[in-house]
Protein backbone atom coordinates (compact mmCIF):
# COMPACT_ATOMS: atom_id res chain seq x y z
CA UNK A 1 0.00 0.00 0.00
CA UNK A 2 1.41 3.37 -1.05
CA UNK A 3 2.14 5.85 1.71
CA UNK A 4 -0.42 8.72 1.70
CA UNK A 5 0.84 12.03 0.40
CA UNK A 6 1.47 14.80 2.89
CA UNK A 7 -1.45 17.22 3.15
CA UNK A 8 -1.08 20.87 2.24
CA UNK A 9 0.45 22.86 5.14
CA UNK A 10 0.46 26.28 3.49
CA UNK A 11 -1.79 27.63 6.26
CA UNK A 12 0.82 26.70 8.91
CA UNK A 13 -1.81 25.04 11.13
CA UNK A 14 -1.72 21.81 13.12
CA UNK A 15 -4.02 19.16 11.66
CA UNK A 16 -6.04 17.76 14.57
CA UNK A 17 -8.37 14.79 15.02
CA UNK A 18 -10.93 14.85 17.84
CA UNK A 19 -11.70 11.55 19.58
CA UNK A 20 -15.17 11.89 21.06
CA UNK A 21 -18.00 13.42 19.02
CA UNK A 22 -20.26 14.06 22.00
CA UNK A 23 -21.16 17.36 23.60
CA UNK A 24 -17.64 18.20 24.80
CA UNK A 25 -16.04 17.25 21.48
CA UNK A 26 -18.64 19.27 19.59
CA UNK A 27 -17.86 22.33 21.75
CA UNK A 28 -14.14 21.99 21.07
CA UNK A 29 -14.78 21.49 17.35
CA UNK A 30 -17.04 24.54 17.22
CA UNK A 31 -14.36 26.69 18.83
CA UNK A 32 -11.63 25.50 16.46
CA UNK A 33 -13.72 25.97 13.31
CA UNK A 34 -15.14 29.28 14.53
CA UNK A 35 -11.70 30.77 15.13
CA UNK A 36 -9.92 30.76 11.77
CA UNK A 37 -6.99 32.72 13.20
CA UNK A 38 -6.16 29.83 15.55
CA UNK A 39 -3.34 27.31 15.28
CA UNK A 40 -5.55 24.27 14.64
CA UNK A 41 -7.15 22.88 11.51
CA UNK A 42 -9.88 20.42 12.51
CA UNK A 43 -9.83 17.44 10.16
CA UNK A 44 -12.58 15.32 11.71
CA UNK A 45 -13.82 13.11 14.55
CA UNK A 46 -13.80 9.53 15.77
CA UNK A 47 -16.50 8.05 18.00
CA UNK A 48 -17.74 4.57 18.91
CA UNK A 49 -21.39 5.65 18.53
CA UNK A 50 -22.48 4.01 15.26
CA UNK A 51 -25.24 6.62 14.75
CA UNK A 52 -22.57 9.30 14.26
CA UNK A 53 -20.52 7.48 11.65
CA UNK A 54 -20.66 9.18 8.26
CA UNK A 55 -22.25 12.34 9.67
CA UNK A 56 -20.65 15.78 9.85
CA UNK A 57 -20.08 18.13 12.81
CA UNK A 58 -19.31 21.74 11.94
CA UNK A 59 -18.63 20.54 8.41
CA UNK A 60 -16.10 17.92 9.48
CA UNK A 61 -16.67 14.15 9.06
CA UNK A 62 -17.02 11.53 11.75
CA UNK A 63 -14.69 8.91 10.25
CA UNK A 64 -15.90 5.98 12.35
CA UNK A 65 -14.96 4.04 15.47
CA UNK A 66 -11.99 4.84 17.70
CA UNK A 67 -9.97 1.79 16.66
CA UNK A 68 -9.62 3.39 13.20
CA UNK A 69 -7.35 6.02 14.75
CA UNK A 70 -4.02 4.74 13.33
CA UNK A 71 -5.37 4.56 9.79
CA UNK A 72 -7.04 7.98 9.95
CA UNK A 73 -3.88 9.54 11.41
CA UNK A 74 -1.82 8.14 8.53
CA UNK A 75 -4.32 8.89 5.74
CA UNK A 76 -5.19 12.40 6.95
CA UNK A 77 -1.65 13.33 8.03
CA UNK A 78 -2.78 14.20 11.58
CA UNK A 79 -0.39 16.20 13.81
CA UNK A 80 -2.30 15.89 17.09
CA UNK A 81 -5.19 13.94 18.61
CA UNK A 82 -7.50 15.67 21.11
CA UNK A 83 -9.31 13.29 23.49
CA UNK A 84 -12.65 14.88 24.47
CA UNK A 85 -14.61 12.18 26.32
CA UNK A 86 -15.20 13.49 29.86
CA UNK A 87 -16.83 10.22 30.96
CA UNK A 88 -14.05 7.99 29.58
CA UNK A 89 -12.69 5.36 31.95
CA UNK A 90 -8.98 4.94 32.45
CA UNK A 91 -9.07 1.80 30.32
CA UNK A 92 -10.54 3.69 27.35
CA UNK A 93 -8.02 6.53 27.70
CA UNK A 94 -5.21 3.97 27.84
CA UNK A 95 -6.58 2.31 24.68
CA UNK A 96 -6.62 5.65 22.84
CA UNK A 97 -3.12 6.66 23.96
CA UNK A 98 -1.78 3.23 22.97
CA UNK A 99 -3.27 3.70 19.48
CA UNK A 100 -1.65 7.14 19.28
CA UNK A 101 1.71 5.75 20.38
CA UNK A 102 1.48 3.06 17.69
CA UNK A 103 1.63 5.76 14.99
CA UNK A 104 3.78 8.24 16.94
CA UNK A 105 1.19 11.02 16.99
CA UNK A 106 0.97 13.60 19.78
CA UNK A 107 -2.14 13.51 22.00
CA UNK A 108 -3.76 15.66 24.66
CA UNK A 109 -6.97 15.48 26.68
CA UNK A 110 -9.90 17.56 27.91
CA UNK A 111 -10.16 16.88 31.64
CA UNK A 112 -13.59 15.51 32.53
CA UNK A 113 -14.04 17.86 35.47
CA UNK A 114 -14.58 20.89 33.22
CA UNK A 115 -17.32 19.43 31.05
CA UNK A 116 -19.05 17.66 33.92
CA UNK A 117 -19.10 20.44 36.52
CA UNK A 118 -19.14 23.62 34.48
CA UNK A 119 -21.13 22.33 31.50
CA UNK A 120 -18.75 23.89 29.01
CA UNK A 121 -15.47 23.04 27.28
CA UNK A 122 -12.78 25.17 25.66
CA UNK A 123 -9.54 24.51 23.78
CA UNK A 124 -7.55 26.27 26.53
CA UNK A 125 -8.58 23.48 28.93
CA UNK A 126 -6.88 20.82 26.82
CA UNK A 127 -3.80 19.46 28.60
CA UNK A 128 -1.29 16.63 28.45
CA UNK A 129 -2.55 13.18 29.40
CA UNK A 130 -1.50 12.36 32.96
CA UNK A 131 -1.20 9.09 34.83
CA UNK A 132 -4.39 9.96 36.75
CA UNK A 133 -6.31 9.77 33.46
CA UNK A 134 -5.14 6.20 32.86
CA UNK A 135 -6.37 5.06 36.28
CA UNK A 136 -9.71 6.85 36.21
CA UNK A 137 -12.69 4.55 36.75
CA UNK A 138 -16.11 4.58 35.16
CA UNK A 139 -18.24 7.61 36.15
CA UNK A 140 -19.74 7.36 39.63
CA UNK A 141 -23.52 7.45 39.87
CA UNK A 142 -23.96 9.77 42.83
CA UNK A 143 -27.16 10.28 44.75
CA UNK A 144 -27.06 14.04 44.33
CA UNK A 145 -30.33 14.56 46.19
CA UNK A 146 -29.03 12.96 49.39
CA UNK A 147 -25.72 14.84 49.11
CA UNK A 148 -27.43 18.17 48.56
CA UNK A 149 -29.83 17.71 51.48
CA UNK A 150 -26.96 16.80 53.81
CA UNK A 151 -24.84 19.85 52.94
CA UNK A 152 -27.03 22.68 51.64
CA UNK A 153 -27.49 25.46 54.18
CA UNK A 154 -25.14 23.82 56.73
CA UNK A 155 -22.04 25.09 58.52
CA UNK A 156 -19.21 22.85 57.33
CA UNK A 157 -15.83 22.57 59.06
CA UNK A 158 -12.98 21.01 57.07
CA UNK A 159 -9.78 20.25 58.95
CA UNK A 160 -6.60 20.07 56.93
CA UNK A 161 -8.37 22.33 54.44
CA UNK A 162 -5.09 23.35 52.82
CA UNK A 163 -4.11 19.78 51.99
CA UNK A 164 -4.79 17.81 48.83
CA UNK A 165 -7.95 16.07 50.02
CA UNK A 166 -9.07 18.92 52.28
CA UNK A 167 -8.86 21.54 49.54
CA UNK A 168 -10.73 19.31 47.07
CA UNK A 169 -13.39 18.74 49.73
CA UNK A 170 -13.74 22.53 49.98
CA UNK A 171 -14.29 22.81 46.22
CA UNK A 172 -16.81 20.00 45.96
CA UNK A 173 -18.72 20.89 49.14
CA UNK A 174 -19.01 24.47 47.86
CA UNK A 175 -20.93 23.15 44.85
CA UNK A 176 -23.79 22.08 47.14
CA UNK A 177 -24.43 25.48 48.72
CA UNK A 178 -23.36 25.32 52.37
CA UNK A 179 -24.27 28.23 54.63
CA UNK A 180 -20.64 28.58 55.73
CA UNK A 181 -17.27 26.92 55.09
CA UNK A 182 -14.70 26.93 57.90
CA UNK A 183 -11.19 26.25 56.57
CA UNK A 184 -9.01 24.93 59.39
CA UNK A 185 -5.32 24.31 58.90
CA UNK A 186 -1.94 24.65 60.53
CA UNK A 187 -0.11 26.17 57.56
CA UNK A 188 -1.06 29.75 56.78
CA UNK A 189 0.09 29.70 53.14
CA UNK A 190 -1.99 26.67 52.16
CA UNK A 191 -5.11 28.04 53.88
CA UNK A 192 -4.57 31.44 52.27
CA UNK A 193 -4.29 29.86 48.81
CA UNK A 194 -7.46 27.80 49.22
CA UNK A 195 -9.34 30.82 50.55
CA UNK A 196 -8.18 32.89 47.57
CA UNK A 197 -9.27 30.22 45.09
CA UNK A 198 -12.68 29.71 46.72
CA UNK A 199 -13.32 33.46 46.90
CA UNK A 200 -12.79 33.68 43.15
CA UNK A 201 -14.86 30.62 42.20
CA UNK A 202 -17.51 30.54 44.94
CA UNK A 203 -17.64 34.20 45.99
CA UNK A 204 -21.24 33.81 47.20
CA UNK A 205 -20.28 31.33 49.96
CA UNK A 206 -19.03 32.83 53.26
CA UNK A 207 -15.63 31.52 54.35
CA UNK A 208 -13.89 31.60 57.71
CA UNK A 209 -10.17 30.74 57.54
CA UNK A 210 -8.81 29.43 60.84
CA UNK A 211 -5.11 28.93 61.48
CA UNK A 212 -4.83 26.48 64.33
CA UNK A 213 -3.60 23.12 65.58
CA UNK A 214 -6.14 20.35 66.18
CA UNK A 215 -4.07 19.36 69.25
CA UNK A 216 -4.84 22.73 70.84
CA UNK A 217 -8.00 21.82 72.75
CA UNK A 218 -8.66 25.37 73.99
CA UNK A 219 -8.45 26.81 70.47
CA UNK A 220 -10.67 24.07 69.08
CA UNK A 221 -13.22 24.53 71.87
CA UNK A 222 -13.36 28.26 71.19
CA UNK A 223 -13.97 27.54 67.50
CA UNK A 224 -16.81 25.08 68.18
CA UNK A 225 -18.38 27.32 70.82
CA UNK A 226 -18.41 30.37 68.54
CA UNK A 227 -19.41 28.82 65.19
CA UNK A 228 -21.04 25.48 66.12
CA UNK A 229 -20.27 23.60 62.89
CA UNK A 230 -22.89 21.06 61.88
CA UNK A 231 -20.72 18.78 59.75
CA UNK A 232 -17.01 18.16 60.33
CA UNK A 233 -14.78 16.57 57.70
CA UNK A 234 -11.59 15.62 59.52
CA UNK A 235 -8.76 15.22 56.99
CA UNK A 236 -5.89 16.69 59.03
CA UNK A 237 -3.35 13.97 59.80
CA UNK A 238 0.32 13.08 59.68
CA UNK A 239 0.59 10.62 56.78
CA UNK A 240 4.26 10.06 55.86
CA UNK A 241 5.27 6.57 56.98
CA UNK A 242 9.03 7.24 57.13
CA UNK A 243 8.74 10.49 59.07
CA UNK A 244 6.30 9.04 61.56
CA UNK A 245 8.52 6.00 62.16
CA UNK A 246 11.21 8.48 63.24
CA UNK A 247 8.78 10.67 65.21
CA UNK A 248 6.18 8.27 66.66
CA UNK A 249 5.03 10.64 69.41
CA UNK A 250 4.04 13.20 66.75
CA UNK A 251 1.89 10.59 65.00
CA UNK A 252 0.13 9.99 68.32
CA UNK A 253 -0.30 13.67 69.14
CA UNK A 254 -1.72 14.62 65.76
CA UNK A 255 -3.62 11.52 64.65
CA UNK A 256 -4.90 10.39 68.05
CA UNK A 257 -5.04 13.46 70.33
CA UNK A 258 -6.18 15.76 67.51
CA UNK A 259 -8.93 13.34 66.46
CA UNK A 260 -10.07 12.85 70.07
CA UNK A 261 -10.29 16.61 70.61
CA UNK A 262 -12.42 17.16 67.54
CA UNK A 263 -14.66 14.13 68.03
CA UNK A 264 -15.41 15.04 71.65
CA UNK A 265 -16.19 18.65 70.72
CA UNK A 266 -18.45 17.52 67.85
CA UNK A 267 -20.46 15.54 70.38
CA UNK A 268 -20.47 18.25 73.07
CA UNK A 269 -21.69 20.91 70.64
CA UNK A 270 -24.30 18.68 68.98
CA UNK A 271 -22.85 18.53 65.49
CA UNK A 272 -24.93 16.49 63.05
CA UNK A 273 -22.04 14.52 61.57
CA UNK A 274 -18.37 13.94 62.18
CA UNK A 275 -16.47 12.28 59.33
CA UNK A 276 -12.99 10.85 59.82
CA UNK A 277 -10.90 10.36 56.69
CA UNK A 278 -8.96 7.15 57.31
CA UNK A 279 -6.56 5.00 55.30
CA UNK A 280 -5.94 1.41 54.28
CA UNK A 281 -2.76 1.63 56.39
CA UNK A 282 -5.09 1.36 59.43
CA UNK A 283 -6.03 -2.22 58.52
CA UNK A 284 -3.82 -4.68 60.41
CA UNK A 285 -1.27 -1.85 60.72
CA UNK A 286 2.47 -2.51 60.60
CA UNK A 287 3.61 1.14 60.84
CA UNK A 288 3.07 3.76 63.53
CA UNK A 289 1.12 5.96 61.13
CA UNK A 290 -1.31 3.13 60.37
CA UNK A 291 -1.58 2.19 64.03
CA UNK A 292 -2.46 5.75 65.05
CA UNK A 293 -5.05 5.97 62.27
CA UNK A 294 -6.56 2.67 63.47
CA UNK A 295 -6.77 4.16 66.96
CA UNK A 296 -8.39 7.26 65.46
CA UNK A 297 -11.05 4.93 63.98
CA UNK A 298 -11.58 3.41 67.44
CA UNK A 299 -11.95 6.89 68.94
CA UNK A 300 -14.65 7.79 66.41
CA UNK A 301 -16.44 4.49 67.03
CA UNK A 302 -16.40 4.83 70.84
CA UNK A 303 -17.37 8.52 70.73
CA UNK A 304 -20.42 7.56 68.68
CA UNK A 305 -21.64 5.53 71.67
CA UNK A 306 -21.06 8.47 73.99
CA UNK A 307 -22.94 11.05 71.88
CA UNK A 308 -25.87 9.33 70.13
CA UNK A 309 -27.23 12.63 68.76
CA UNK A 310 -24.19 12.99 66.49
CA UNK A 311 -23.42 10.56 63.65
CA UNK A 312 -19.72 9.63 63.79
CA UNK A 313 -18.58 8.07 60.52
CA UNK A 314 -15.24 6.75 59.26
CA UNK A 315 -14.43 6.71 55.54
CA UNK A 316 -11.47 4.49 54.66
CA UNK A 317 -9.65 4.35 51.33
CA UNK A 318 -6.22 3.83 49.75
CA UNK A 319 -3.66 6.08 48.11
CA UNK A 320 -4.76 9.24 46.37
CA UNK A 321 -3.03 10.17 43.12
CA UNK A 322 -1.65 13.70 43.11
CA UNK A 323 -1.74 14.15 46.88
CA UNK A 324 1.20 15.78 48.60
CA UNK A 325 4.05 13.35 49.07
CA UNK A 326 2.54 10.79 46.70
CA UNK A 327 4.83 8.47 44.76
CA UNK A 328 3.68 10.08 41.50
CA UNK A 329 5.00 13.47 42.61
CA UNK A 330 8.34 11.90 43.56
CA UNK A 331 8.60 10.13 40.18
CA UNK A 332 7.88 13.38 38.33
CA UNK A 333 10.61 15.18 40.26
CA UNK A 334 13.06 12.40 39.49
CA UNK A 335 12.18 12.49 35.79
CA UNK A 336 12.63 16.26 35.64
CA UNK A 337 16.05 15.89 37.29
CA UNK A 338 17.08 13.02 34.99
CA UNK A 339 17.52 10.77 38.00
CA UNK A 340 16.66 7.07 38.22
CA UNK A 341 13.14 6.32 39.44
CA UNK A 342 13.39 4.74 42.89
CA UNK A 343 11.01 1.92 43.84
CA UNK A 344 11.25 -0.12 47.02
CA UNK A 345 10.40 -3.51 45.48
CA UNK A 346 9.39 -4.72 41.97
CA UNK A 347 6.24 -6.37 43.38
CA UNK A 348 5.10 -3.41 45.49
CA UNK A 349 1.38 -2.72 44.89
CA UNK A 350 -1.04 -0.09 46.11
CA UNK A 351 -4.66 0.95 45.72
CA UNK A 352 -5.00 4.24 43.86
CA UNK A 353 -7.82 6.68 43.22
CA UNK A 354 -7.82 10.23 41.91
CA UNK A 355 -8.41 13.05 44.38
CA UNK A 356 -11.59 14.08 42.56
CA UNK A 357 -13.06 10.55 42.67
CA UNK A 358 -12.14 9.94 46.31
CA UNK A 359 -13.70 13.20 47.46
CA UNK A 360 -16.87 12.53 45.46
CA UNK A 361 -17.26 9.26 47.33
CA UNK A 362 -16.35 10.78 50.71
CA UNK A 363 -19.18 13.28 50.31
CA UNK A 364 -21.57 10.54 49.18
CA UNK A 365 -20.54 8.33 52.10
CA UNK A 366 -21.21 11.21 54.46
CA UNK A 367 -24.74 11.56 53.10
CA UNK A 368 -25.65 7.87 53.43
CA UNK A 369 -23.67 6.93 56.55
CA UNK A 370 -25.15 6.39 60.02
CA UNK A 371 -23.48 6.72 63.38
CA UNK A 372 -20.72 4.17 63.91
CA UNK A 373 -20.43 3.23 60.23
CA UNK A 374 -17.04 2.46 58.74
CA UNK A 375 -17.47 3.07 55.02
CA UNK A 376 -14.91 1.73 52.56
CA UNK A 377 -14.45 3.16 49.08
CA UNK A 378 -14.20 0.69 46.21
CA UNK A 379 -10.62 1.17 45.00
CA UNK A 380 -10.57 -1.36 42.16
CA UNK A 381 -7.50 -3.55 41.71
CA UNK A 382 -4.16 -2.74 43.29
CA UNK A 383 -1.67 -1.17 40.88
CA UNK A 384 1.99 -2.17 40.66
CA UNK A 385 4.22 0.79 41.46
CA UNK A 386 6.56 -0.43 38.69
CA UNK A 387 3.72 -0.20 36.14
CA UNK A 388 2.90 3.29 37.41
CA UNK A 389 6.52 4.33 36.88
CA UNK A 390 6.55 2.96 33.33
CA UNK A 391 3.30 4.81 32.53
CA UNK A 392 4.87 8.08 33.67
CA UNK A 393 7.95 7.45 31.56
CA UNK A 394 5.80 6.79 28.48
CA UNK A 395 3.52 9.79 29.06
CA UNK A 396 6.64 11.94 29.31
CA UNK A 397 7.52 10.96 25.77
CA UNK A 398 10.46 8.79 26.80
CA UNK A 399 11.28 5.11 26.48
CA UNK A 400 11.60 2.72 29.39
CA UNK A 401 15.14 2.05 28.09
CA UNK A 402 16.03 5.73 28.56
CA UNK A 403 15.06 5.95 32.26
CA UNK A 404 16.73 3.62 34.76
CA UNK A 405 14.67 2.21 37.65
CA UNK A 406 16.44 1.54 40.94
CA UNK A 407 15.02 -0.83 43.57
CA UNK A 408 16.00 0.37 47.05
CA UNK A 409 14.37 -2.24 49.31
CA UNK A 410 11.27 -2.25 51.52
CA UNK A 411 11.47 0.31 54.32
CA UNK A 412 10.42 -0.11 57.92
CA UNK A 413 6.64 0.09 58.25
CA UNK A 414 5.95 -0.90 54.62
CA UNK A 415 4.40 -4.05 53.15
CA UNK A 416 4.06 -5.28 49.59
CA UNK A 417 0.27 -5.08 49.44
CA UNK A 418 -2.34 -3.13 51.38
CA UNK A 419 -5.76 -4.22 52.66
CA UNK A 420 -9.00 -2.26 52.80
CA UNK A 421 -10.65 -4.32 55.53
CA UNK A 422 -9.59 -6.92 58.07
CA UNK A 423 -10.78 -10.51 58.43
CA UNK A 424 -12.82 -9.72 61.54
CA UNK A 425 -14.82 -7.02 59.73
CA UNK A 426 -18.05 -8.01 58.00
CA UNK A 427 -18.52 -6.27 54.62
CA UNK A 428 -22.04 -5.06 53.84
CA UNK A 429 -23.22 -3.46 50.57
CA UNK A 430 -24.71 0.06 50.53
CA UNK A 431 -27.07 1.72 48.02
CA UNK A 432 -23.96 3.11 46.26
CA UNK A 433 -22.05 0.23 44.64
CA UNK A 434 -18.70 2.01 45.00
CA UNK A 435 -19.11 2.16 48.80
CA UNK A 436 -19.11 -0.81 51.20
CA UNK A 437 -19.75 -0.78 54.94
CA UNK A 438 -17.51 -2.66 57.35
CA UNK A 439 -19.06 -3.88 60.56
CA UNK A 440 -16.20 -4.12 63.08
CA UNK A 441 -15.74 -6.90 65.60
CA UNK A 442 -17.11 -6.12 69.04
CA UNK A 443 -14.74 -4.74 71.65
CA UNK A 444 -14.83 -3.31 75.17
CA UNK A 445 -15.40 0.43 74.73
CA UNK A 446 -14.44 1.38 78.29
CA UNK A 447 -11.25 -0.67 78.27
CA UNK A 448 -10.30 0.71 74.83
CA UNK A 449 -10.83 4.28 76.03
CA UNK A 450 -8.61 3.67 79.07
CA UNK A 451 -5.87 2.20 76.86
CA UNK A 452 -6.05 5.20 74.49
CA UNK A 453 -5.80 7.61 77.43
CA UNK A 454 -2.62 5.83 78.60
CA UNK A 455 -1.10 6.14 75.12
CA UNK A 456 -1.91 9.85 75.07
CA UNK A 457 -0.39 10.38 78.53
CA UNK A 458 2.82 8.64 77.48
CA UNK A 459 3.09 10.72 74.31
CA UNK A 460 2.55 13.96 76.23
CA UNK A 461 5.32 13.07 78.71
CA UNK A 462 7.65 11.74 75.96
CA UNK A 463 7.70 8.21 77.41
CA UNK A 464 8.17 6.79 73.93
CA UNK A 465 9.00 3.18 74.83
CA UNK A 466 5.96 2.93 77.11
CA UNK A 467 3.82 4.54 74.42
CA UNK A 468 4.95 2.00 71.80
CA UNK A 469 4.28 -0.91 74.17
CA UNK A 470 0.79 0.43 74.92
CA UNK A 471 0.02 0.74 71.21
CA UNK A 472 1.19 -2.86 70.66
CA UNK A 473 -1.13 -4.00 73.43
CA UNK A 474 -4.11 -2.22 71.85
CA UNK A 475 -3.22 -3.04 68.21
CA UNK A 476 -1.60 -6.53 68.17
CA UNK A 477 -0.60 -6.44 64.47
CA UNK A 478 1.62 -3.43 65.12
CA UNK A 479 5.07 -4.74 66.14
CA UNK A 480 6.89 -1.41 66.47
Amino acid sequence: MAKPKKKDRSDGKQRVLIVGAGEAGTMIGREIVGYPEGIFNLVGFLDDDTKKWGTEIRGRPVFGEIKKLPRVVEEEDIDEVLITIPSASGNLIRKITDLCDSVHVKYRILPGIFAIIYGDAYVRQIREVEVEDLLKRDPINLDLRSISSSIRGKKILITGAGGSIGSELCRQVANFGPELLILLGHGENSIYNVQLELNLTYHHIPLIPVIGDIRDLDKMRSLFKEIRPQIIFHTAAHKHIDLMEQNPEEAVKNNIIGTKNLAELAGEYNAERFVLISTDKAVNPVCIMGATKKIAELIVYTTNNKYPETNFITVRFGNVLGSRGSVVGMFKQQLESDEPLTITHPDMERYFMTIFESVQLVIQATAIGDGGDILILEMGEQVKILDLANDLIRLGGRSEKDVPIKFIGIRKGERLREELFSEDEELIPTPIKEIKMARPASFNHEKTTRQIDKIIASANTMKINAMIDQIKELIPTYKG
